[in-house]
């Protein structure tokens, strides 16, 4: 069922469906690893049993800002190796060496890949 992602309290993620309005609340155990892809209004699927969610699949790829990185070196634009970068839900990716704190860059939630630059 595709919902939409509200927010967290803490203890659970809050999400809606968009047709009837109606909330549900997912535990830690169906969110997993997948919190750290989760953005405000983004729709999520999300597999019940018994009405309750028990499984929730972030959107394939979510855009979402560096807010920590090292510097990177002058003229690198190939960037054969790479760096790790804490993007602001927390989550942190290797990123090429070009890639700066403040910019928005794509990441495929699936793998956990950086794919590309956001302009």
């Amino acid at each position: 069922m595709n919902l939409t992602y509200l927010y967290n309290d803490g203890e659970f993620w809050h999400f809606m469906n968009n047709e009837t309005f109606e909330q549900l609340s997912a535990d830690a155990k169906a969110i997993g690893d997948n919190a750290k892809w989760l953005l405000d209004q983004a729709e999520c699927i999300v597999t019940l049993w018994n009405g309750q969610p028990i499984a929730v699949t972030p959107p394939n790829f979510v855009e979402l800002e560096i807010i920590e990185t090292d510097p990177g070196l002058k003229g690198d634009t190939a960037g054969t190796g790479g760096k790790p970068a804490t993007l602001s839900t927390g989550a942190v990716v290797k990123v090429p060496l070009f890639v700066q704190i403040g910019e928005v860059i794509k990441v495929d939630t699936r793998s956990g890949e950086y794919v590309s630059r956001v302009k």
